[in-house]
């Protein structure tokens, strides 16, 4: 067991249709008599997982078009919600947030309310079993119009405060920039629904700036090209609003050239409030373990910086207040108990 492996987490961003696994996908196609293009687990892996060699965001993003074919009733979603928690926990994640886009899980007939209610039950199931506390986010498409996003939002209103947590933006960014959802996301706020934008990982800090000034965002994802902007990454300073970082996804997709140039060291020794994030494990083949192993690899954490970065994470989540004290506490104490500060 590696020394990051004790420590307890939490994943604030971590898609429920990028974490679905290769043994599922064979039973769900047994069950519902969907075609396969291979007969086994690791035969399918170069369907649901991209390589080293994966060129850019769109490219990564059509990994899921496979994976959503085998996510389109109740019983498959609550599934992966339930293993989605299974699989965190055993990384010793205490609290995690589950993001999935309803409007992609429709082909059979759910309606976005019902593919909601699915995934929290699938997250309550995993709760009751598992040491782990999970939260539901609905995403927005890019790609979709008007009146499905509206739809969505309206849909995640009926579960505030019932197992979902906030609303979400997510898609190809470069194509859809934010401004075009200003009217979206002023229903989120008139149905006080926190919110947490994709921004800054495929297109620039401009995006960052549209989602927290006009959409409201009160997190972002990614956030990688940040520092093309100092003006705009001094309002994110002055305004402590987290970053979801996504270290193994952010390379994959392109978002991030090279580990050299990673920003994670120096947004941390700026003073933003970087949180520690798996984005996608099946599809990045990552877990929350060795995205805590990379960092402190090739960025040289100590294990108290890292605390701080948990701790980040605590504070950032779209928890009600008991809720987040008592998780603050827990942390504390594992990670008193491990001799971290």
């Amino acid at each position: 067991m590696n020394r990051w492996h004790p420590l307890p987490k939490v994943d604030l961003h971590v898609h429920l249709d990028g974490s679905l696994l290769p043994a599922t996908v064979l039973d769900i196609a047994a069950a519902e008599g969907i075609e396969l293009p291979a007969g086994d687990a690791a035969g399918l892996i170069p369907y649901m997982q991209v390589d080293d060699e994966c060129r850019s965001l769109p490219e990564y993003l059509s990994k899921f078009d496979f994976t959503t074919r085998f996510m389109q009733t109740g019983a498959a979603l609550e599934r992966v919600a339930y293993e989605t928690l299974a699989q965190a926990a055993s990384h010793n994640c205490r609290y995690i947030e589950v993001r999935f886009a309803p409007q992609l899980h429709r082909l059979r007939g759910l309606r976005p309310e019902e593919t909601i209610h699915h995934v929290i039950e699938g997250l309550k199931r995993a709760e009751r079993q598992f040491d782990i506390k999970g939260r539901a986010i609905a995403i927005c498409m890019r790609h979709h119009g008007r009146e499905e996003n509206l739809e969505v939002i309206e849909a995640a209103a009926q579960y505030a405060g019932r197992g979902l947590v906030a609303v979400d933006l997510a898609g190809d960014e470069a194509s859809y920039p934010p401004e075009l959802f200003r009217e979206v996301f002023a229903l989120a706020h008139k149905r006080s629904l926190p919110v947490t934008i994709h921004a800054g990982e495929a297109a620039g800090a401009e995006n960052v700036y549209e989602a927290v000034k006009n959409l409201g965002a009160s997190r972002i994802g990614h956030g990688v090209r940040l520092r093309e902007n100092p003006a705009i990454l001094q309002m994110m300073l002055e305004q402590r609003i987290p970053l979801e970082m996504c270290p193994v996804s952010n390379i994959q997709t392109k978002a991030v050239a090279d580990w050299d140039v990673y920003p994670i060291r120096d947004y941390f020794e700026r003073g933003l409030i970087v949180t520690l994030n798996t984005d996608n494990p099946s599809v990045s083949g990552t877990d929350i373990t060795r995205e805590y192993r990379i960092v402190s690899e090739k960025f040289d954490f100590t294990d108290a910086e890292l605390a701080s970065i948990i701790r980040n994470g605590v504070n950032a989540a779209f928890l009600e207040d008991s809720e987040k004290k008592a998780l603050k506490q827990r942390i504390d104490q594992e990670l008193q108990e491990l001799g971290i500060k």
